[in-house]
């Protein structure tokens, strides 16, 4: 399709297209909900990222915003520095400037995990610059599920077999949205052809190595067995309102037994000792990522480790996450480590 029809669907939010359009009504509803006029999205040059750069520039066409695009080279391929030129130069053609960001971050281990953490370090400081508070991601169904898939089967609890959220907080004045949990991937990718022509596709999502991959690739024989995707999809929202109904329990249990100092968070022994494992989980998670600001916490296996370790040896200091954990009179303490 040429350059001049594509515009004209953008301008005309997708009215000739009965499910593409659907999809931007609602799209453009979640973003009229977070009544703000001021977006950063997260593009990579793949189809969903395409598809929401598509969704985003049809929105900023019929409303009043400004939107910051920005793709995070990894620097991790030989070659990802001209591919995200390809992707600046598609968009060009679009009227959208496309901010380049590079990681000047050696990643040797962990590199996904690690490229995820340079990712939102990046995005957040940039959204800083620019006093942005919303980042906008193409997370779609598929990734719901496939996020699903993963924490199975590291034995994730209900918190974590909720899977991703709508929204969450990155920072304090800073916010990850994600409006596509609902679309298919297919339907992602039928708008970037239609309005971009094509789309790029990063050779690591076809390595082997990486357990989302694997899982990515069961697709097929789970949806032949009738594991159908949307189903799960539905579950995983009703195991999300079943945590979002703990959530407020248990924000009134850790309000109860934590305080914060100004480097330190105070856990009551006694009152976290009354508590069930799952609910001393959160507690310690939730302490870790209030004192280090961190997006992710530490995986649940780990902090079951630093709870047993604790009852063997109460008076022994212990480290995780960039948090020192010790026993102080009737008080469990998490400080940050010093880092020299």
């Amino acid at each position: 399709m040429s350059k001049k029809n594509s515009s004209v669907i953008l301008k005309n939010q997708f009215k000739d297209y009965k499910d593409l359009s659907n999809i931007y009504s609602l799209f453009s509803k979640k973003i009229k909900n977070l009544k703000k006029n001021l977006f950063l999205v997260a593009v990579s040059g793949g189809p969903d990222s395409l598809a929401l750069t598509a969704l985003i520039k049809s929105y900023s066409l019929e409303n009043t915003c400004k939107v910051y695009y920005v793709l995070i080279d990894h620097n991790l391929r030989k070659n990802s520095s001209n591919e995200a030129k390809l992707v600046k130069n598609l968009l060009k053609k679009f009227k959208i400037n496309l901010n380049i960001l590079k990681n000047k971050k050696k990643i040797v281990k962990n590199i996904q995990s690690e490229a995820r953490k340079v990712r939102y370090e990046l995005l957040t400081t940039f959204c800083r610059k620019k006093n942005i508070k919303i980042i906008i991601t193409a997370h779609n169904l598929e990734d719901q599920v496939e996020t699903f898939f993963i924490r199975l089967s590291r034995g994730s609890g209900l918190q974590g077999l909720s899977s991703m959220k709508q929204t969450n907080k990155i920072e304090k004045n800073i916010n990850l949205f994600r409006p596509l949990l609902d679309i298919k991937k297919n339907q992602l990718m039928k708008i970037s052809k239609l309005i971009f022509g094509k789309y790029y596709k990063d050779p690591s999502n076809r390595n082997t190595k990486y357990l989302r991959t694997r899982i990515r690739k069961l697709k097929k024989s789970l949806e032949a067995s009738g594991i159908n995707y949307e189903k799960i999809s539905h579950s995983i929202k009703n195991l999300a309102s079943s945590r979002d109904t703990l959530d407020l329990y248990f924000d009134k249990i850790y309000k109860d037994i934590t305080f914060k100092t100004k480097n330190k968070i105070h856990i009551d022994l006694k009152g976290l000792e009354s508590l069930n494992q799952e609910m001393k989980l959160r507690v310690f998670k939730k302490s870790i990522q209030n004192l280090t600001n961190a997006y992710y916490s530490p995986r649940s296996k780990k902090i079951v480790n630093l709870i047993n370790r604790i009852q063997v040896n109460k008076n022994k200091k212990h480290n995780l996450a960039g948090c020192v954990i010790f026993k102080e009179k009737k008080l469990i303490i998490l400080k940050k480590e010093n880092k020299k």
